[in-house]
């Protein structure tokens, strides 16, 4: 990866030799393969055997998890906030892995349509919940450093499995308490 950096910095007109620029290749790459750490985890290493036997079956939320992503269209980042919720069916997840999730899917080449259905899928299946939330909402550097340069927009996007889709009640208590 070291070197396609330096190929890049090259292709744009730059000089690899200038002081600033010398390492920039290496710590390029260092960075990219940080922000694309969610390829090399996997969700039975990110939860960890952190589901603990409970009778409740209230609504759990974790809203304002921080994340950023990259762009699968042009690499470039986006940057925003998750709110998850699920409702328990005889086991709890530990409050960590929801945000765990969250990162390892968000640090990979990604939209973010598909990063709110990733989460939530995953919620779901591991904690066999009866129904799960989820709310991005992201700015995309795409949108406001290149094409329309829309500085103040940004993205809302949800998903909503079992009785959040089915039951508007309950998906309107979980908005109104994310809010």
């Amino acid at each position: 990866m070291k070197e396609l950096f330096a190929k890049i910095i090259e292709t744009v007109g730059e000089d690899l030799d200038r002081p600033g620029l010398v390492d920039t290749p290496d710590r390029a790459a260092k960075a990219f393969e940080f922000l694309t750490k969610g390829y090399h985890q996997t969700v039975e290493e990110v939860v960890n055997g952190a589901l603990f036997p409970s009778d409740s079956n209230d609504m759990v939320i974790v809203k304002d998890i921080e994340l950023f992503s990259m762009c699968e269209h042009h690499m470039l980042p986006f940057i925003g906030k998750a709110h998850v919720g699920y409702i328990p069916s005889g086991k709890v997840l530990g409050l960590s892995k929801i945000a765990r999730i969250v990162d390892m899917y968000s640090r990979r080449l990604q939209i973010q349509e598909q990063l709110s259905s990733q989460i939530a899928q995953t919620i779901f299946e591991v904690t066999n919940a009866t129904g799960v939330a989820v709310i991005i909402e992201a700015k995309h550097l795409c949108m406001m450093m290149r094409g329309v340069e829309k500085q103040n927009s940004s993205m809302r996007t949800s998903a909503m499995l079992g009785v959040f889709r089915e039951n508007a009640t309950t998906r309107s208590e979980f908005l109104s308490l994310i809010r």
